[in-house]
Order: structure tokens, then sequence, then C-alpha cells
């Protein structure tokens, strides 16, 4: 059962409960690899196992036309900050076909490629032979509790693995671990999610570097805007479905009606253009999923 809460007090008794239990549970490993997105969610495994007097800790980030430049960059922020050794892999997902042609498990292939790349580069840096495991790291995910009721195939890859999951498997929530992110004063604590950017690309619709970096741009583009929350989704016919926050609806709309959203969309190559009424919608394209009976699979399953 989740410890996770709708409203968690930074200050709470109950957080630096939380930090302990987590420092505890990843003080058992000699070593950690914590596949890092620079994510609050596994910027907090990281911080975590930093205090955790482990032999080593390492964050490895994935380079990837799925991984927009800013998260990188922010990844590299956050690993200095909290003063740990910093890997960067290239994993090599897209030229993928199962990864390409998007269909529901998607994420399957994105993070067993990630994993397997995350192993070799623990075995390239240590000089073991190829075939040999690398025993002496643990890798771990900042997969959440709250993770487990969605669709995310790529746990599924995690399992099989055997990546740790300390965060879902000591109940930890997404807003306990925003709180958890604040006590240990981490700058991204309020950063709001960003999945990769592959998830902005519909069901069936093929996954493609051309496709990756008219999302990547045309978001960037908004975050310049000055909007904190939203997506750029794409559809079959090159189609943006654009969702904000409902307070930003009003000043979106403005920015249509002046013409500037739609015309610069199209220079970076989208044929339409929609805004979406219902708002930001985390997740909202695995709802089509829910619809066509595709139901979400828990941990170790």
């Amino acid at each position: 059962m989740s410890v996770d809460e709708d409203q968690v007090n930074v200050n709470s008794p109950q957080v630096e409960l939380d930090a302990r239990r987590l420092i505890k549970f990843l003080s058992r490993y000699p070593a950690i690899a914590v596949a890092f997105s620079g994510g609050v969610d596994s910027s907090v495994v990281l911080a975590a196992a930093q205090r955790a007097d482990l032999s080593r800790v390492v964050a490895v980030t994935a380079v990837s036309p799925s991984v927009a430049q800013w998260q990188l960059e922010l990844s590299q922020q956050i690993a200095s900050q909290v003063a740990v050794e910093h890997w960067v892999v290239e994993t090599h997902e897209i030229s993928l076909p199962e990864y390409q042609r998007n269909d529901s498990q998607r994420c399957f292939f994105c993070k067993q490629t990630l994993y397997r790349m995350i192993s070799n580069e623990i075995r390239r840096r240590s000089g073991a032979d190829a075939d040999e495991p690398a025993t002496l790291f643990h890798v771990a995910s900042g997969t959440n509790h709250d993770d487990l009721g969605d669709h995310r195939p790529g746990i599924r890859a995690g399992v099989e693995q055997e990546v740790l999951t300390p965060l879902a498997t000591l109940g930890l929530g997404k807003s306990r671990v925003r709180a958890l992110a604040d006590h240990w004063r981490l700058p991204n604590h309020d950063l709001p999610a960003s999945p990769c950017l592959a998830s902005r690309i519909a069901y069936g619709v093929s996954v493609t570097r051309e496709r990756l970096a008219k999302i990547e741009e045309a978001e960037g583009w908004l975050a310049q805007q000055g909007f904190r929350e939203f997506r750029v989704r794409l559809h079959e016919g090159e189609l943006a479905r654009i969702e904000v926050a409902r307070e930003e609806m009003e000043r979106i709309v403005q920015l249509e009606v002046s013409g500037k959203l739609s015309n610069h969309l199209r220079e970076i190559g989208f044929r339409f253009i929609t805004l979406d009424l219902q708002g930001f919608r985390s997740g909202s394209m695995n709802r089509e999923l829910v619809e066509i009976g595709v139901k979400p699979k828990a941990l170790g399953t």
C-alpha cells in the first residue's frame, strides 16, 4: 500500500522517516548506478544513494533523439549539485523497428535498451569482459509507487533485468517523492514531470528523428513564451494537439489570435494545429489504450 498523500508537508516527521527508510534501503547495496533522467524521481533516488555510504554511486543519463537537450543539461546540473559521478551514454532505441512502430509496448523496448546500455557501460568502465555480469553495481530506477497504476511497459523491462525500484518498493508516490526532493533542497523539486519526447506521439504513428525534433522545438518555444505545464502531442497527418494548464488557456488562445502559435508550428513542420479544450493531462495518450482494452500491469507481472 502506498504511504503517499495528496498534500505532504515537507517539514512533517513522515518526510524525515521516508528519507531514513530510503537511505537504509539503498545502503544494502555496495554500489548503485541510477538510471538518471534529471527528473524529480531519479534525483531523489540519486540523492538518497549519495547519503547511503556506498562504495560508489554514479548517475547514468541517456543521450537519444527522444531526450530533450534541456533534460540532459538539467541532469548534469543535478548530478553536480548532488556531487556524484555522472556518465552519459548513447542509447540507440530509435534504430529499433519495435520502437519505431510505436505500439503500446514502445516503452518496453526503450527501457530494455537503456538498461542494457547501462550494464555495458559498467562493464566497459570496470574493464570486465563483455560476457561477465556486472555484479558490483546494482542499477536503480526512479519508478515511484503511483507509476504502477499506469500503463508502463518499461517497468517490465526493469523487472526482467533486476533493476531496483526503491521508491515503488517503499510505497512512495509522487507527492511524497516531491516532499523528499524539497527536504533535500533539490532545485527540481517542483519541476513538472516531462517524459520522453516519444510519449507525445500517438500510438501507431511511427517514431522518427524528424518528429521528435519537431516536438522538442515546439515545446521549447512554448517554454520561451512562459508556459509551465504543457504538451505538444503529434497525431497522424502531422497534427499538433496542444495541451496547456487550464489557468493558461486564455493566454494561449490570445497567442493564437495573434497568429504567432499556428505560424510558428507550421514553420517547424506541423500541418494542422489544434488546442485541446480539456487542458493539460499527464499521460493522456495512455487513455487511448484504456479505450481499446490495454490495461496497466503491476510491477513484476
